[in-house]
Order: structure tokens, then C-alpha cells, then sequence
């Protein structure tokens, strides 16, 4: 695993060696992909960017949870060879070989699985893992959907990356018909409650208005209280939030955390969200995710803030 300088000057010269012998291999790999049928095509990512390949690829390696489940949702989870740690979604994903967390991957494992495309997320894949795979003249892949209607829209790129278009475009069709029946159902609202989503709580953490789970508070009729923010997570204090003064708190939080989160409002008893019960215990930790999982979660999250909003505000 890269964890230092000295690791990754040795990790280099390791590479140099690997790139050395992929070379004595390249003339058995280029008659090896005429014979299964395979071509070179360019394809363009959720970034823009333009990523040639082998096609269709056959070995893909996904580094980031939310490309993992989209790579299975668009029909092609049995090319995923390997992933990082934390990709658990779906079930099968668990079984595949795990190269390290986001910001710590097994290099030399990832090389080892020869993969025709390696697919990221570029706010989590270490900037020297990325320059380094493109040395390696790895095509890489960079999956990014910033809002839940661009998560349809990216399953449709990874399908035409994969070549599982058809599969893909019946998947991106129905998750886009679910996010047009919550928007009609729950978005429609002439003077939408502000709410407070907490990612953490010590520090305070948030999000900001550009981010897919802010996105998720909008399709749910409430507007985030902290919108204007331009970073994706940013910390605030709770006087900012005091002045703010959410109509609703969501705590966010890992699997058993929410509760304690919410109580700890409770000595601010002046917040509307507090005076007027309306604390949400939400840790269905796809709504975190940037997969088709986070469409689910949102649908659930509507429901929960329906509910809180049913009663009146004191």
C-alpha cells in the first residue's frame, strides 16, 4: 500500500519493472483481443473527458463504491475484477477481490489484475494514483454524477463504456421515471421547510448546494438551510446553525449514531426543528452513495420528511 514518499519512489521503480515486462506481452495481448473480437473506441466520461480503449472492455476495475454499483446496474458486473474497499453494494460486489480504500489503493495488486479500464471517482482516488495509472497508459474512467437526475444519465455512459447499452438504458429509464414520480409527489411545495442534513457532528459537518444529497432534500420539498455553501461537505458551527434556524434536522449518520446526533439538539431548545420535533434518525447510508442506491434512499427520505412536516410548527 503507498503511504509514503519512500513508498511511492519504490512503488515507481516496481511499476517501471511491470510496464517493462507488459511490453514483452503487448504483441500476445494485441492478438488475443483481434481474436475475442475487440477494438479500440473512444468513449466520453462523466467529466467530458475522452477515454480510449480496448472494446468492449472485458476486465474493468472500479475504485469507488458508487461506480461499482453503477457498473452492475448497467449489466456489467461480471467484468468487475476488483474494487476498493468499500464497495458493498450489491452483494456480489463483496465477493470481489478489494485493492484498499479510496485514498490508499494496492497498486501493484491493481496492475496485477489487468485491467482493460479502470473506473474512479475523482474526489476520492488519490491525485498520484490517478497521474500513475495514466503513466501506466491505463484508460481510466472518471464517474461523477452531481445530482440524483445524473445518475440515470451516467448509467447510460457506462453503459455505451461497457458496451451493455441496452441494459442500461432500461435501468436509467425506470430510475428516471421513480425520480419524476417523487419529484410530482413530494417537490411540489409553495414554501419549502429548510433543513439541516448532518453528514457528522463532531465537527459539524454538512453539505453544501451542489452536492447529490442536497439534490435528494429538494426532490423532498424541503430546501437546504445551507445551500449557498459551494463545498461539497463543508463544517459549520452550531451558532451558524442557530441563526439559520432549520424547520428541519436530519442526522445522516452511520448505523446507530443518529440518535445520539439528534439529541444532542436538545440543549437548543429555541430551533424550530427541536421546538417542534421535527428530528430525523435517517442512516440508510446510500443516500450517501453516488449510485442508483441513493434514488432508493431518497424515497425513503421523502417519506420520513412528509411525515415530520404533517405536524405544525410552533
Amino acid at each position: 500500500m503507498i503511504r509514503s514518499a519512500a513508498a511511492m519512489h519504490t512503488l515507481v521503480l516496481a511499476v517501471a519493472l511491470a510496464v517493462a515486462a507488459a511490453a514483452l506481452s503487448a504483441a500476445a495481448g494485441a492478438v488475443e483481443a483481434l481474436a475475442t473480437g475487440a477494438r479500440s473506441r473512444t468513449v466520453v466520461d462523466d467529466t467530458g473527458r475522452r477515454v480510449t480503449l480496448h472494446y468492449p472492455p472485458r476486465r474493468i476495475v472500479s475504485l469507488a463504491p458508487g461506480a461499482t454499483e453503477m457498473l452492475f446496474a448497467a449489466g456489467a458486473g461480471d467484468r468487475v475484477v476488483a474494487t476498493d474497499d468499500a464497495s458493498d453494494m450489491p452483494p456480489a460486489a463483496r465477493q470481489l477481490p478489494k485493492l484498499g480504500d479510496l485514498a490508499d489503493v494496492d497498486m501493484e495488486r491493481l496492475i496485477a489484475a489487468k485491467p482493460d479500464v479502470v473506473v474512479i471517482w475523482p474526489y476520492g482516488t488519490s491525485p498520484a494514483q490517478i497521474a500513475l495509472l495514466a503513466h501506466l497508459r491505463l484508460p481510466v474512467y472518471r464517474e461523477e454524477p452531481t445530482t440524483l437526475e445524473g445518475i440515470p444519465a451516467s448509467i447510460r455512459r457506462i453503459g455505451e463504456l461497457t458496451g451493455t447499452q441496452a441494459v442500461a438504458k432500461r435501468v436509467a429509464s425506470a430510475l428516471s421515471a421513480k425520480l419524476t414520480a417523487l419529484a410530482s409527489r413530494y417537490g411540489r411545495v409553495a414554501h419549502p421547510p429548510t433543513a439541516l442534513l448532518e453528514v457528522w457532528n463532531r465537527p459539524l459537518y454538512t453539505v453544501g448546494g451542489r452536492e447529490v444529497m442536497s439534490d435528494a432534500l429538494r426532490i423532498c420539498g424541503a430546501r437546504n438551510v445551507f445551500e449557498d455553501l459551494r463545498e461539497a461537505a463543508p463544517a459549520v458551527s452550531v451558532e451558524a446553525v442557530i441563526g439559520r434556524n432549520p424547520d428541519i434536522i436530519i442526522a445522516a449518520a452511520p448505523p446507530g449514531k443518529g440518535a445520539a446526533w439528534l439529541a444532542g439538539w436538545h440543549r437548543f431548545p429555541m430551533l424550530r426543528a427541536v421546538r417542534s420535533g421535527r428530528l430525523i434518525d435517517f442512516e440508510d447510508q446510500r443516500l450517501s452513495g453516488l449510485g442508483p442506491g441513493a434514488i432508493e434512499a431518497t424515497a425513503a427520505l421523502c417519506a420520513r420528511i412528509a411525515a415530520a412536516t404533517s405536524r405544525p410548527l410552533h
